[in-house]
């Protein structure tokens, strides 16, 4: 890669190719393919659980997979051995729950009499195998004893409520500083006894061990139970959620030297069983040199459905710090000294730049080269000029001196909101509907205008000073626009730096780019195959990131049709995206209850953030880059060190959902907003 990238030097962030991820085959939709939007959405738990467990890293600590295939030109036609690997096996013989699906399919035929089609599948799979009635659940039973088989146990059922009473009666005869940290185990270790009862056939018995249990746990384990209880036989153990989280990860548990010691011993004097069996097979222990920590300390990084982050992912040195400003000074002072010329006022010594810091060498911030970055147009240098004369001018905020906030109130709207952004520079509004209406707002006098005709730009002469103006047609200027493309609710907005385009990303899997010029769709995103939460512009433009049910948040760039980087390593639906200030990472925020922060140069995981209890809505960087702050449905605000991934701060104020954080541009001030319904 040269010193000095350009949108074309994009070798390090080829886009990946689609037919692969992780082993499971995607499919590209062409325009002449149509697909119903219904049956996808009946399959998709059954295809998110075969593709949500496919990495894990060591010991089931950090399953954080990003993979990046560099794009194969006529030019160089060879396929990375990586891939022809992976390409082979696949050829040779298809994955076991492809073949599950396979079976459960000609099933499904062949009880219904529909031989044309069955011998039509056959021949088109390959696959001539005989096979046998489905008896319950198209060939479900066979495919739930193969994946949880490790539940199988032949031991005495009537030990597991015995063992566990134990365990629970000698964590509470612990000493306090031991008791905290061990009962760290009990919620795992409840949950792989009740699935081995349920495996096993023992119904009745793993339904009074829940009752008899579930009180014990932890009140943010609750809902999970809830989920749990309804797996009551083995054919339930395939498709919930849940199930794929614990059967495809170990649980991680942060306990010191001395705690684990003292669970040990516990466990040998206890002389096996169900108990010692799980935490030996089922548990992954995080083990440290140090004080025991508080009840207090080890609740406010609990509640993930991982468990505690390991400290190892977390040691990753990352580069929080701001890039090195363009040189902008000459001509902030040339426009200001354009400004005065006319009245002639006294000359005043100039303020010095706020943003002056940020330009001097900082040892936390990336180099300008480690990822190609879009080079600044002569408008975007004008944009940040303005930028930085604003922060001459403004005012430090703080407790006593409080900005002014304006309401906006949407009338008469046929369709509820589902998404609202606001440009950069509070100029522009855009919201999504339910009913699938893109709708842009302009909220200053500036009314909103489209481009002239092509023959009309012609006549234009470009050399005016005024050009960008005279490209505009006066005919067309109206208060509101309206877009329309999507086939479904508009989950997410967001505006280009320039303001030029917008992103909107909705529940029918696309991400579509439109032009605030032409007000035209020009590019439609096809990489998610379920719906998109949310969709996020990189504060330099060019490239975007997303956030999908289908548990991957994935990199773009405007110019490429598909995802640059897929980001595979959550356990639930991606539910919010963040660019970092920098634009070297990307934070996402997970169903699961987890944050995890992207490196966008090679793809990997390098902070995992624990202890929301509940869905995260909302996550945003404090303007230096060092803070990241997230919120959710648990009414915390949680403020993140991303130096070394420790809680520095958590705000316990309000008694509903957080949806919004923002903090002030000097970043002295941290604003939520929360769910008030009225």
């Amino acid at each position: 890669m040269s010193d000095t990238p350009t949108y074309a030097s994009l070798t390090p962030l080829a886009p990946a190719i689609p037919t692969i991820i992780n082993g499971l085959s995607g499919v590209d939709m062409q325009p002449s393919q149509t697909v119903s939007h219904h049956a996808v959405m009946n399959n998709s738990e059954q295809v998110v659980n075969q593709v949500s467990m496919v990495n894990n890293g060591a010991n089931g600590q950090c399953p954080s997979t990003a993979m990046s295939l560099t794009v194969l030109s006529p030019a160089a036609p060879a396929t990375p051995s990586s891939l022809t690997s992976e390409v082979k096996s696949e050829s040779a013989e298809p994955p076991s729950f492809e073949r599950s699906n396979l079976i459960a399919v000609l099933q499904f035929l062949k009880k219904n009499n529909l031989k044309g089609t069955e011998d039509l599948l056959r021949r088109e799979s390959g696959f001539f195998d005989e096979i046998e009635d489905s008896k319950s659940g198209y060939g479900l039973e066979s495919e739930t004893s193969t994946i949880f088989s490790t539940y199988k146990n032949e031991g005495d059922p009537t030990e597991y409520e015995e063992t566990y009473l134990n365990l629970l009666n000698f964590i509470e005869r612990s000493l306090d500083s031991y008791k905290h940290e061990v009962s760290q185990v009990l919620y795992p270790v409840f949950v792989h006894m009740y699935l081995e009862l349920v495996y096993n056939g023992h119904e009745n018995m793993a339904i009074a061990f829940l009752e008899r249990f579930s009180p014990q746990q932890e009140d943010y384990y609750q809902e999970d139970i809830l989920s749990l209880s309804l797996v009551t036989t083995r054919d339930h153990m395939s498709g919930y959620q849940i199930m794929d989280n614990f059967r495809g990860s170990q649980f991680n548990v942060r306990i010191t030297r001395e705690g684990h010691a003292h669970l040990k011993r516990y466990l040998s004097e206890a002389g096996g069983g169900p108990v010692q069996r799980i935490i030996q097979n089922r548990l992954c222990f995080d083990i440290y040199d140090g004080v025991p920590r508080t009840r207090s300390q080890i609740v406010s990084t609990a509640g993930a459905l991982e468990g505690e982050a390991s400290r190892q992912v977390n040691k990753t040195k990352i580069f929080y710090g701001l890039l090195k400003e363009p040189e902008l000074q000459n001509l902030i002072i040339e426009e200001d000294e354009g400004e005065e010329e006319g009245d002639k006022p006294k000359k005043k010594k100039h303020k010095k730049d706020p943003l002056q810091k940020s330009k001097k060498n900082d040892p936390n911030a990336p180099p300008n080269n480690r990822i190609p970055l879009p080079e600044l147009r002569d408008i975007d240098k004008l944009e940040k000029a303005k930028a930085i004369r604003d922060a001459m001018k403004r005012v430090t905020l703080s407790k006593d001196n409080l900005p002014s906030i304006c309401f906006y109130t949407f009338l008469n709207s046929n369709a509820s909101l589902t998404s609202v952004e606001f440009s950069d520079d509070s100029s522009l509004l855009a919201f999504g509907t339910s009913d699938s209406f893109v709708c842009i707002q302009s909220i200053t006098p500036a009314k909103l205008k489209a481009l002239k005709s092509v023959e009309q730009l012609n006549d234009i002469d470009k050399d005016a000073d005024d050009v960008l103006v005279r490209m505009m047609d006066e005919r067309s200027a109206e208060q509101t626009k309206q877009l329309l493309g999507h086939s479904g609710p508009v989950y997410s907005c967001s505006f280009s730096p320039d303001r030029t385009l917008l992103l909107t990303a909705g529940k029918d899997g696309t991400i579509r780019l439109w032009s605030l010029q032409t007000w035209t769709c020009l590019v439609v995103y096809k990489g998610h195959i379920f719906p998109v939460w949310d969709v996020k512009f990189c504060q330099l433009g060019y490239y975007f990131a997303s956030g999908s049910h289908d548990r991957t948040a994935r990199l773009w760039a405007t110019d490429h049709h598909q995802p640059l980087r897929i980001f595979s390593g959550h356990f639930s639906d991606v539910d919010v995206v963040q660019f970092h200030p920098n634009c070297n990472y990307i934070a996402s925020g997970s169903s699961d209850r987890s944050i995890r922060l992207w490196d966008i140069q090679n793809g990997n995981c390098v902070r995992i953030l624990t202890g929301h209890k509940g869905l995260i809505n909302v996550l945003i960087f404090s303007p230096c880059g060092r803070y990241l702050s997230s919120a959710g449905s648990d009414h915390r605000v949680l403020v993140w060190d991303l130096s070394n991934g420790s809680l520095v701060a958590e705000l316990i104020s309000h008694t509903n959902s957080i949806y919004c954080l923002s903090f002030s541009r000097d970043g002295n001030l941290l604003v939520s907003v929360v769910w008030i319904n009225v």
